[in-house]
């Protein structure tokens, strides 16, 4: 015997049954960008460790901690990417796309990010993100909520998700912010965990995203970022609302909410459930107006949101559990008549869009219509000595959903079973 590997820890295979469950939501959320004026951008999954640093944050859990960083051959370090928005800003620059333009972007993949695998968390995690450049107003990131909030009704999620909003502000009254927020919690530092204890003097915002019960009872009390905002941030803020209170979107505010990447300005989000356990967050975003110019760019406003396709998945499984069949129609033949079977199932697949499976092997048609049954097929379509006598095939109905009735059969010519099948389907 030999080696017996396995995934690695951490990641994940999608199997058959899964996958289609993923196509299906990822369908719906990049059909819904591209009606929105959305355009695809395709990202390397490498690059130089310093744009995270530089971009996300030397101080925060995903630099510190969680980034899969190596050197190449060269000594250069690089590292797999933790999330989408870096390497997107990167590119618009390098590619000019920032030079008297207002691009709207989206781009689909797997990040990676060395963190306790749990249900809905993986290592390697598979995220849609969208991006909006150059405009600073709140239109746009009512317009991103809105959009979000499409996207789950379509998905039929609506009823599964809450939007959480806040503010963190910008400029001086951020920094306000953080020293009041450093007075209060420094006569609690010892009662603090660890890692909070440690933010404390390099990202005390993150203190208020702690899981660890003795913290959240401290932070509690804490004063809040929209308690300081300045007056730009706040008529930002007010704008927000208002234009969400107009689209008719519910929100409700966190005033403790936080994101974990330290270039979020003003507006953050989270989409959050309650049906996935400890891991509530679905989709998250807000705006950075400063991370074009810190990456080394003229300034550029932008604002946008990642979604983590593993938790929505999941929760479109938790709401929806049907099986996703391997096809729609079985194709079932006489062992004389598979050739004649073939160019049926040909000619189904040049008229129709359904999945068609014919059957391979051996077997004698009650075995045969096992496999039709097992495949979830709503329709088998026979070729016997009978139907090929009369130039013809039967179409038996499989499924209760397959009108008119399950078990009922008929003969008809195959251009009428062509009609039949794209009637039906």
């Amino acid at each position: 015997m030999g080696t017996r590997y396995q995934r690695v820890r951490g990641m994940r295979d999608v199997l058959p049954g899964e996958s289609e469950r993923w196509r299906e939501v990822e369908g719906v959320v990049i059909d819904v960008l591209g009606r929105y004026g959305f355009r695809e951008m395709r990202l390397p999954l490498v690059e130089v460790t310093d744009l995270f640093t530089r971009g996300v944050g030397e101080a925060t859990d995903l630099v510190e901690k969680e980034m899969y960083t190596f050197d190449d051959r060269k000594g250069k370090s690089l590292s797999l990417r933790p999330e989408g928005t870096a390497g997107c800003v990167r590119a618009c620059i390098e590619n000019g796309l920032l030079h008297n333009q207002v691009p709207r972007l989206w781009y689909h993949g797997p990040m990676f990010r060395y963190e306790r695998p749990q249900k809905g968390r993986t290592r390697q995690h598979t995220q849609i993100g969208g991006e909006v450049f150059g405009v600073s107003s709140p239109e746009v990131d009512a317009e991103i909520l809105t959009m979000l909030c499409r996207v789950f009704r379509e998905l039929g999620l609506s009823r599964e998700v809450t939007l959480e909003l806040n503010s963190l502000g910008s400029g001086t009254s951020r920094d306000r912010y953080r020293e009041a927020l450093v007075d209060y919690l420094a006569p609690h530092r010892d009662a603090l965990d660890g890692d909070s204890r440690r933010r404390l003097g390099t990202n005390p915002l993150r203190i208020l995203d702690s899981k660890v019960a003795a913290t959240r009872a401290i932070v509690a009390d804490a004063p809040a970022p929209v308690d300081y905002l300045g007056p730009a941030s706040q008529q930002h803020f007010d704008g927000l609302r208002r234009l969400l209170d107009q689209a008719g979107v519910d929100y409700r505010v966190n005033p403790h909410l936080v994101r974990g990447l330290d270039y979020y300005t003003d507006t953050v989000f989270e989409w959050v459930t309650e049906a996935l356990g400890a891991q509530g967050a679905v989709c998250s975003g807000g705006r950075y107006d400063g991370l074009v110019e810190r990456l080394g760019h003229r300034p550029v406003p932008g604002a946008g949101f990642g979604m983590g396709l593993e938790r929505v998945v999941l929760l479109h499984e938790t709401c929806n559990g049907r099986d996703y069949s391997r096809a729609d129609v079985y194709v079932i033949a006489s062992p004389a008549h598979t050739a004649r079977a073939a160019m049926v199932a040909e000619s189904l697949r040049d008229g129709t869009t359904l999945r068609v499976l014919q059957h391979a092997g051996e077997g004698g048609l009650v075995s045969q219509f096992r496999h039709a049954d097992r495949s979830g097929a709503r329709w088998a379509v026979i070729v016997g000595d009978d139907e090929v006598a009369q130039n013809r095939v039967s179409l038996k109905w499989l499924r209760v959903d397959a009108q008119p009735g399950r078990g009922e059969q008929k003969m008809l010519p195959v251009d009428e079973l062509i009609t039949t099948l794209k009637g039906a389907g």
